[in-house]
């Protein structure tokens, strides 16, 4: 993102350099050159990654604008039990075979009951909306693992435009590179800053020097914004790892060799056959598989909500039915603001009994919780609006930063010949400068990396490829 000025003849710049000395070794040269190319070839997938996870970020606001008929209610006296509020919706629907609940969290939410529907997809479900004081139902929508179709959509466009599992290489590609390009800008502009210092001058590197303008000021802006910005980009990248295709495959790989992986609430009772554990989206889905274990009107949903809060299980909540014989009911905590738990119990629906448990601080590895906190912060979930407008306020951040890059390539071009002319890229020949045991671990670290991180790796050979065209 940061590609500082460089005082030698512009029609140079494609010259070879001659072997350096000792003193003559530095790491800058390369990291301009690598700077230079992620910025231009990666910055429009970083674009569209800022544009679509800002929206993205406004997805639960804006759901309260979209949704409000279905999510809130006017208090009216006493809620029905949950039970009569299922029988309402079941009514509604009675085609269906209803696979879960998420009860009023406070006195103003309705509930939504989750039914299995043949139309939808199988990550999907049919939620209806029931007014808990009257039992009306006040509408239906299709969602994915809870989410609201404003709320799937929005998501779909930010992992994958929208295109399914091919649109996801974008994504990937963009997470791969943010911290490449975020790192190597901030070794630029310290170095920039170090070099003002030298020269008996401020060097800057939090605020922009006003003195200047053209170029310079462009520049500035640029690095200066990009070090504010720095912590929050890194944090966009490493979790947006996490759920790409390739790379997020080997984090999860990675997880599972060190046992850092999300604990999975055993929902199978003394007897009783296994279920299937759940995956991500566990709590979120109200869509078990196979065979309804027991008439759904005759559990006692209440009672379950009450035996789960004893065992520290508290609303919000989703409720998710046994889906064979001799399971539990599963109560798992929902997103909330400023809540750092998921708590979960299964709840045996004939005799109330707490057959298992996961504590979030207990059972939860150090790793697991950061990893929930991050996936949670990046979606926007953590901190409620707070958290939507900070992700907003990077993603505008990011934008201006990566839109000064270009104007800087922009600026650094030829004033003589074509109008359209572009500025050339910064000087070759940047791995010779550095020390042949730098240079050896630079490739043997190059190699991993891309191993890890397949399309960083993919693309970083195209970026050679193309230098040496």
């Amino acid at each position: 993102m940061t590609v500082p000025e460089d005082t030698i003849d512009p029609t140079s710049l494609h010259d070879p350099v001659p072997p350096p000395t000792l003193a003559q070794r530095s790491w800058r040269p390369f990291v301009v050159r690598l700077h230079f190319y992620a910025g231009v070839l990666v910055g429009p997938f970083l674009i569209v990654a800022a544009i679509t996870g800002g929206l993205y970020a406004l997805a639960p606001t804006l759901e309260r604008f979209v949704y409000g008929d279905l999510l809130f209610v006017e208090p009216s006296g006493q809620a029905q039990p949950l039970r009569d509020q299922a029988a309402a919706a079941q009514a509604a629907f009675p085609d269906l075979t209803m696979t879960g609940m998420r009860p009023a969290a406070t006195a103003t939410d309705s509930t939504r009951i989750y039914f299995a529907d043949p139309s939808l997809d199988e990550e999907s479900s049919r939620a209806a909306f029931v007014d808990p004081y009257t039992g009306q139902v006040l509408g239906d929508e299709a969602t994915w693992f809870g989410y609201l179709p404003l709320s799937t959509w929005l998501d779909g466009l930010h992992r994958h435009l929208n295109l399914g599992e091919p649109g996801r290489i974008y994504s990937e590609v963009a997470a791969s590179w943010l911290w490449v390009v975020a790192l190597g800008g901030l070794y630029l502009w310290l170095v920039k800053a170090a070099s003002e210092r030298r020269r008996g001058r401020a060097g800057r590197i939090l605020t922009v020097d006003r003195s200047v303008d053209g170029r310079s000021r462009t520049l500035n802006w640029h690095g200066a914004t990009g070090v504010w910005l720095l912590a929050a980009l890194l944090f966009l990248s490493a979790t947006g790892i996490t759920w790409s295709t390739y790379a997020g495959a080997h984090v999860t790989d990675l997880r599972a060799a060190l046992n850092w992986q999300r604990p999975q609430l055993e929902t199978s009772l003394p007897g009783g056959s296994a279920a299937e554990p759940a995956g991500d989206h566990a709590g979120h889905n109200g869509t078990p598989s196979g065979d309804q274990a027991a008439d759904p009107s005759s559990i006692d949903y209440n009672a379950v909500l009450d035996a789960a809060a004893d065992a520290g299980v508290h609303l919000p909540v989703e409720v998710t039915l046994p889906a064979e014989t001799g399971q539990a009911v599963d109560v798992t905590e929902i997103d909330k603001p400023y809540r750092l738990t998921t708590n979960a119990a299964a709840v045996n629906p004939e005799n109330l009994s707490v057959s298992s448990e996961i504590d979030y601080w207990r059972d939860y590895s150090v790793i697991a919780k950061l990893a929930d906190w991050g996936i949670r912060g990046h979606m926007g979930f953590l901190w409620g609006l707070l958290n939507q407008l900070a992700l907003r306020g990077v993603a505008l951040g990011l934008l201006t930063v990566i839109v000064r890059g270009y104007r800087m390539w922009w600026q650094r071009r030829p004033t003589r010949g074509s109008a359209w002319a572009l500025g050339r890229p910064p000087l070759r020949g940047g791995i010779r400068r550095l020390h042949p045991a730098a240079i050896v671990a630079l490739l043997a670290a190059a190699v991993g990396v891309g191993w890890f991180l397949p399309w960083l790796g993919l693309t970083l050979a195209v970026f050679v490829v193309v230098d040496l065209i």
